[in-house]
């Protein structure tokens, strides 16, 4: 999986023309940010009403998706879910030839697969996208679009596409962004629900819980080589004893399982992470890392 990154960039010519499928808030801040930059800009939504705020800064509306795609060579695409992707691509299926599809509609690796191939059986292009960042910020450098998907599209559109905030373009396979976006969001929901039980552990013993999350903060430098260490060791399959031995490692487990416990504090992920150090030690892999828990992580039957 590779990646190139770009700012925004201004368009050689106020002629380019670009056609947004969807007006939630979203896509209204999408469709907005390429009139602003001058682009022809052809919007349409099933509910027209939305479309009214576009009209009044220059964008023109189509009566139908099939009229709106017609209209531009580069067609992005912002829809509630999977579904209502799959609907308005099949109300559309006769004019999309020779178009660049780009879908910023949530959704799994495996729908941005299929929707390729639905446009190439088409003779369309498709590019799958994945957004990092609120309506307000689209248009800025703190708004990223993932992309991943037909390279010669992305690379006949990628000006009109850092319009939209930083881009970062994953390669060829279209799923790669939304691999990339699940795991950027899993990854903070699995720092912040870990967050939250350490919290409510350091509120059980009186602590303050704003004061330590100060603290921890000024800790988070150290974590960077930390994950790239891991990452490599999984990439290469050493196992080097990063955190310690997971003989030493085991034991300070039962400690913090202990401490939750008698303060009556969930411990769930800790006990889960000490089941799975004990597996490997068990297997004679006690002087081994944590990294080395990636072997074990295989989904139950």
């Amino acid at each position: 999986m590779t990646t190139t990154t770009a700012t925004t960039d201004t368009p050689t010519t106020a002629a380019n023309r670009v056609t947004v499928l969807g007006l939630g808030t979203m896509g209204s801040a999408i469709a907005t940010a390429f009139v602003e930059r001058g682009y022809r800009t052809t919007v349409w939504n099933r509910t027209a009403g939305k479309s009214a705020p576009l009209v009044d800064v220059g964008a023109t509306v189509a009566a139908t998706a099939a009229e709106a795609v017609a209209a531009s060579p580069l067609v992005v695409v912002c829809l509630l879910d999977g579904a209502a992707v799959d609907e308005v691509l099949a109300s559309v299926d006769d004019v999309v030839a020779g178009k660049v599809l780009v879908n910023l509609t949530s959704g799994s690796p495996a729908q941005a697969r299929a929707n390729e191939r639905w446009a190439g059986e088409r003779g369309a292009e498709y590019i799958d996208g994945k957004l990092m960042g609120d309506p307000p910020y689209v248009g800025t450098p703190n708004f990223t679009v993932l992309l991943s998907g037909s390279r010669s599209a992305f690379d006949a559109h990628e000006s009109a596409l850092r319009v939209l905030g930083g881009v970062g373009y994953h390669g060829e396979d279209p799923g790669f962004a939304a691999v990339e976006f699940m795991a950027q969001v899993a990854m903070g929901y699995e720092m912040l629900i870990g967050f939250l039980h350490v919290l409510k552990l350091v509120r059980a013993e009186g602590g303050d819980v704003t004061e330590f999350a100060e603290r921890f903060a000024g800790s988070l430098a150290a974590y960077p080589p930390l994950l790239t260490g891991i990452a490599k060791a999984v990439a290469s399959g050493e196992r080097p004893p990063d955190l310690g031995p997971l003989r030493v490692q085991a034991a300070l487990m039962d400690d913090m399982i202990d401490h939750r416990e008698s303060a009556g504090v969930e411990a769930v992920r800790m006990r889960q992470v000490k089941a799975l150090m004990d597996r490997r030690i068990a297997d004679g892999h006690g002087e081994q890392g944590f990294s080395s828990l990636f072997e074990l992580l295989e989904k139950e039957a």
